[in-house]
């Protein structure tokens, strides 16, 4: 048995296509010295591992990997198993003296040696258990991506969803078995892939050509966006974001979401949102929203009202109330923030924008008053047509 104040009882090991012959002396040593292998079947066939293997159970579950706690174990990924592989999944469940890992260069970084690319400036992404959509944000005019897929049908699948969105004369790759003896790579156009690829696991390149991408600015068009006319609109929502300053790993709370549009472009910066709305509708369109943008990992919806929706939340670090502020949910909420947990609250009613007011005088921040108009048809002229007034209160906790 292996003593675990001093040896590692786990070792995470990453293979490539080339199997055994690829792998270090002491990714090696380790998988002689397992008494039991977890793999895919794919991998235990690469090192060879006979009765010792033992192959993932459908579903995947790290867990099984447990009950040898102890005992000499060996785990074969691909590659890097901590790029898109189990090896986190499994470091989280134990501690840092249980196990060692051996990578081998990722399904990423040898795409980009066939191609030519530097690596930190491809978008790499795991789409064999993802939607299409992730993609969505990384979209724009000569963007280079590499992503897994499931398979080959996948890959056809991808190419098809480019091109129904605008991205159909991209450079599209198919590269298959990377590093072994059976590593297959061909160069097409998008919109010209018949997806006759074969085999079951294959990485996509991607040059993107053709297509419009979202602009990396606060305040989307508003027509990006499912709404019933429950929506912050553009100008509005570009001041809330700005006041609400969003940074990466974040987490808002975005109360009364009508559309969701607040927490979409906060996720699109790069952290998390739980969007609460009541209406059923409205909820339907925000996890429209959040499909479409790629971003449903990133946002939680929840069907409710506040304050008693929040109840179960962990803490944000900015909150966002677009309608609907009374005094008893500014207490509920209020009390709920840990110190410099930012707040913006919206209103157009006379009663809330008092109340905002109010609350300025009390706790402070910054008061504003917004009042756009739009160029409109009048008669055979133009003139300003005015919007209702928007009061905004920012304030830190």
């Amino acid at each position: 048995m292996a003593d675990s104040l001093a040896d590692p009882w786990l070792t995470i090991i990453g293979i490539g296509e080339d199997g055994l012959a690829g792998l270090s002396e002491a990714s090696r040593k380790a998988l002689s010295a397992a008494e039991t292998v977890f793999g895919g079947e794919r991998h235990l066939a690469l090192a060879n591992v006979g009765s010792r293997g033992r192959a993932w159970p459908v579903p995947f579950d790290a867990d099984i990997v447990l009950t040898c706690r102890g005992r000499p174990t060996a785990v074969l990924a691909s590659g890097d198993p901590f790029w898109y592989g189990a090896g986190a999944s499994l470091a989280q469940k134990l501690e840092a003296r249980e196990w060692i890992a051996h990578p081998a260069p990722s399904t990423f970084s040898l795409a980009a040696a066939r191609l030519g690319w530097r690596l930190e400036s491809v978008a790499c992404l795991g789409l064999h258990a993802a939607p299409f959509e992730r993609l969505v944000p990384h979209l724009a005019d000569g963007a280079r991506i590499v992503c897994l897929v499931r398979d080959g049908k996948a890959a056809g699948d991808l190419a098809k969803w480019l091109c129904e969105r605008g991205w159909g004369a991209s450079t599209f790759w198919t590269l298959a078995a990377l590093g072994g003896p059976r590593e297959a790579i061909a160069e097409y156009r998008a919109n010209s892939f018949a997806g006759d690829v074969t085999g079951n696991l294959i990485a996509v390149a991607i040059e993107t050509r053709g297509g419009q991408g979202i602009p990396r600015s606060s305040g989307l068009a508003d027509d990006l966006f499912t709404h019933d006319g429950q929506i912050t609109k553009r100008p509005i929502r570009a001041l809330a974001l700005s006041a609400l300053a969003p940074r990466v790993g974040e987490r808002l709370w975005d109360i009364g979401a009508g559309s969701g549009s607040i927490a979409v472009e906060w996720a699109l910066y790069g952290g998390t949102a739980t969007a609460v709305e009541a209406r059923e509708d409205r909820v339907a369109n925000i996890r429209a929203n959040a499909a479409a943008f790629g971003l449903a990992h990133r946002i939680t919806v929840v069907t409710g009202q506040a304050p008693e929706a929040l109840a179960a939340l962990g803490a944000p670090d900015a909150v966002f109330i677009g309608g609907g502020l009374d005094r008893a949910m500014f207490d509920a909420v209020w009390s709920r923030l840990a110190p410099r947990t930012r707040l913006v609250a919206h209103s157009v009613t006379l009663e809330t924008q008092a109340l905002l007011a109010e609350l300025h005088q009390q706790y402070g921040g910054e008061l504003m008053r917004v009042e756009i108009a739009h160029a409109a048809p009048l008669g055979r002229y133009r003139s300003w047509e005015a919007a209702r007034p928007v009061v905004q209160w920012s304030a830190v906790r």
